[in-house]
């Protein structure tokens, strides 16, 4: 047995936890006489300048001699030390002035003891030994992490709080295979890499220390000595579940512990039906800029306030789930959140862990579903981030070519790492099941996918095939997607894909990458230029309306009208219409009524419900004076009827995403700008015809063939009075006639209102 090794190399589980002698100063491995074994002064020196590997070889109680215990303790703080054993109380000997303390006690058996430190104010304190405890993990738990879509990131690695030998403290586990020394540093041990250096796995390279005593709040980050000795910059843990507000960066002890939920009904529920046949819209938020408070500093409101204010605002305009833009901890308000540090903490920027978890909650409840923009594909190059881990490229390629994204100035996670995808898919399970959250919105998937994404000849790497797909991160997906459609039912997972990869919301079993939605960004650029556009030129562009159609059943697509359209100089909404005041309005009512009609479920970025007429700003609150305005409000009461319409009537929502669902009427009309078509339900004589003409000319005795024959009620006119428009309309509705029109056997003659969108349903 060395010098610095005596005990625990033959305790439970300790052989594949104690690192080799390779971590171990040189001088400290030589073997001494049994007699006179005890802690080598070169062992007690690696240990107080913190470059030790293995400290648990040298800490704690060691057996040198038959029945002689050793007790070794860092405590630079102390005055002197008392070792409490047996009723006992045995001075400690300080063997280095910087405050390594040794006590020698004899007894049968390992000693059970406490430590009495004397602050050099007089007062003492009474605590356990974070080195008297043996190994928390186990090896089966390690090889998981090379488990994709496993949940044993979060459950073992991080901060966890937990009991120990009945003794309540955290244990601390860090993946982070290549450093040389990894210790925990907080406020609770003056920051000191000195005092908790952490026990190396091997077999799995984590790192972890059971710290007794602990208590939820306090601050800490890992500090890591590189491959080669040097020190890093102190480092923000990697599963850290609560982090200090920006721009401070430390992480917060929070555990995992269960939050206080009363959704029950809602997570029995939420996988009992196919969300392709439901209604599904969805506001997206950015948390901090829906609302502020102005005569308090604008301060953003707490996740408490948002429970009072955003969730009956949603519950209210018809909605039925709120899209965050991501709130997993980030230190950049510029970012939005897509330059996240702490993929496992909610921000604290508006309260903590379960004041976020009660917002959830309160959505729940009232009927809402949560969801979170997740960002998956890249990572900031912040110096206590996930950069340079462990003094190596360990989440991130070396090679810039493939690891560094050029547009954002960002790192790129190295999907073919397996520790990498499982940490990432575990953090996609973890939103989904410990927060209860409804889905993620995957941002920039397009990224992933291509090696070549933004990049010219000779930037990028092919792959084994020499092609321009990463096959990594397409692996990466599917098994994610997989991993939470098996153990979060219900949720949804939808992908912001702006190309034509084919089969992006095919399931992984035929060849697709799994995701249930994609963005239509086609549909976004296509209808946004069209509308743009002066009405006297629309007729040019005509096809930017129908073209769509051509592949709209190709995926399960979601259309979006998202922040991105709404800043970096692109105007509001509203400010991208063509026209005076009257038609801007009119023209953007024309459009939500499009939208609505149109197959694929609808995502609208907030403000855009009411006319924002600025661009969007992060660092305020929308402009909710406007509603003083009876234009804007009349949008906003359109929106509202608009949702509430597709949220009752199946015609609009069952067959979103099938062609059976759907039927052109007037396609060809691009003189007139007049476009109109058919939905149908799942049920017999479940029709609803949308009519829209983007022209300010009323179209008197317009003709249009319907499916079948009865009475078609209008149920949305976007040129109502009530919305501002000029109140021309069918007095409630038509019946069809059995005159043959636009290949149907039944047609009704419409007054087809200027500037405006009529959606009609039928009814017996």
């Amino acid at each position: 047995m060395t010098g610095i090794d005596e005990t625990f190399a033959g305790r439970k589980g300790q052989a594949s936890a104690t690192p080799g002698a390779a971590n171990v100063p040189p001088a400290a491995t030589g073997a001494r006489p049994s007699e006179t074994r005890g802690v080598h002064p070169d062992a007690v020196a690696a240990i107080m300048a913190a470059t030790h590997g293995d400290p648990f070889a040298v800490l704690g109680p060691h057996e040198v001699g038959p029945g002689v215990w050793e007790v070794r303790a860092v405590l630079p703080e102390a005055k002197s030390a008392t070792l409490l054993t047996g009723g006992k109380r045995i001075p400690f000997e300080r063997r280095h002035p910087e405050g390594f303390f040794v006590a020698r006690v004899e007894t049968q058996g390992r000693p059970l003891y406490e430590l009495a430190v004397e602050d050099w104010d007089g007062s003492e304190r009474t605590r356990h030994d974070p080195y008297g405890f043996g190994p928390s993990l186990e090896q089966h738990d390690i090889d998981a992490l090379r488990e994709v879509g496993s949940n044993v990131t979060y459950r073992i690695l991080g901060a966890q709080a937990k009991a120990v030998d009945g003794i309540q403290g955290f244990r601390f586990a860090v993946w982070a295979p290549n450093a040389r020394r990894v210790s925990v540093v907080g406020d609770f041990n003056a920051w000191d890499g000195r005092r908790h250096p952490m026990r190396l796995w091997q077999n799995g390279g984590v790192w972890e220390l059971f710290i007794p005593g602990l208590k939820a709040g306090a601050h800490y980050k890992f500090e890591l000595r590189g491959p080669d000795g040097s020190l890093l910059p102190l480092k923000a843990d990697p599963v850290a579940f609560a982090a200090q507000k920006p721009p401070e960066t430390a992480s917060v002890l929070q555990g995992t512990s269960t939050p206080a939920w009363h959704d029950e009904k809602w997570m029995a529920t939420r996988g009992e039906k196919d969300p392709r046949h439901v209604p599904i819209s969805i506001y997206e938020v950015h948390l901090g800029s829906w609302a502020r408070v102005a005569e308090e500093g604008n301060r953003y409101l707490t996740y408490k306030e948002l429970a009072d204010r955003l969730i009956p605002y949603v519950k209210e305009m018809g909605f039925t789930h709120i899209e965050m833009l991501p709130i997993t901890e980030f230190p950049f308000d510029g970012s939005w959140g897509y330059q996240p540090v702490s993929l496992f903490a909610p921000t604290s920027r508006f309260g903590t862990p379960d004041d976020f978890a009660a917002f959830v909650d309160a959505a729940h409840e009232a009927g809402i579903g949560i969801m979170l923009d997740w960002v998956p594909g890249h990572f900031p190059l912040d110096a206590h981030g996930l950069g340079q881990f462990d003094g190596t490229h360990l989440y991130e390629h070396a090679d810039p070519r493939q690891g560094f994204h050029q547009d954002w100035g960002t790192y790129i996670y190295n999907f073919g790492r397996t520790e990498v995808s499982t940490f990432l898919a575990a953090n996609a399970r973890f939103w989904l099941e410990h927060y209860h959250l409804d889905g993620l919105r995957v941002d920039a998937v397009a990224s992933m996918l291509y090696l070549d994404y933004s990049r010219r000849q000779g930037e990028w790497i092919p792959n084994r095939y020499g092609g321009n797909e990463n096959l990594d991160a397409i692996e990466f997906l599917r098994k994610t997607n997989e991993a939470t459609y098996t153990h979060a039912p219900g949720t949804l997972t939808v992908a912001e894909e702006s190309t034509s990869w084919p089969g992006v919301s095919h399931p992984t079993y035929t060849g697709g990458l799994g995701f249930g939605f994609k963005w239509n960004m086609g549909w976004m650029h296509d209808t946004l230029n069209f509308v743009s556009k002066e009405t006297i030129h629309r007729r040019y562009h005509h096809h930017d309306l129908t073209f769509g159609l051509l592949y709209a059943f190709s995926e399960n697509f979601v259309l979006p009208l998202s922040h991105d359209e709404v800043v970096h100089g692109k105007g509001s909404l509203l400010g991208k219409m063509p026209g005076d005041r009257w038609q801007k309005f009119a023209n953007l009512r024309a459009y939500f009524g499009f939208m609505w009609g149109h197959p694929g479920k609808k995502l609208l970025f907030m403000g855009g419900e009411f006319g924002q007429e600025k661009e969007w700003n992060h660092n305020q609150s929308l402009d909710w004076h406007l509603l003083d305005d009876a234009h804007h409000r009349g949008v906003k009461d359109l929106v509202r009827d608009l949702n509430h319409l597709y949220l009752n009537v199946p015609a609009l929502h069952a067959r979103d995403t099938e062609a059976a669902g759907f039927q052109w009427l007037v396609a060809d009309d691009q003189d007139n700008s007049v476009i109109a078509w058919a939905r149908k339900g799942r049920e017999a004589g479940e029709v609803a015809v949308v009519v829209s003409n983007f022209t300010p000319v009323v179209r008197e005795g317009y003709r249009i063939g319907v499916p079948e024959a009865g009475f078609y009620r209008e149920a949305i006119n976007s040129d109502a009075e009530r919305y501002g428009g000029s109140n021309v309309g069918n007095m409630g509705g038509v019946r069809a006639e059995a005159v043959p029109s636009h290949g149907q056997s039944h047609s009704i003659t419409l007054t087809i209102p200027p500037l405006a969108t009529t959606i009609f349903v039928r009814e017996d």
